[in-house]
């Protein structure tokens, strides 16, 4: 598994996290904002890595 599918794989982890959460909490509880800023960060991290395996010369 590369880099790449493993962050997919944590993506969708926490996402699911965050979807069961928000159902017991609310959308506005500070456990759920915090796993929102959690998968945020995740988000982030694949977006800069994909980033980083594209090859500019194809643009």
């Amino acid at each position: 598994m590369n880099k790449l599918e493993a962050i997919q794989q944590r993506i969708e982890a926490e996402r699911k996290k965050l979807n069961e959460m928000e159902t017991t909490y609310g959308l506005l509880h500070p456990k759920v904002i915090r796993q929102s800023m959690k998968l945020d960060t995740l988000i982030n991290e694949y977006t800069k890595e994909e980033s980083l395996r594209t090859d500019p010369s194809e643009s």
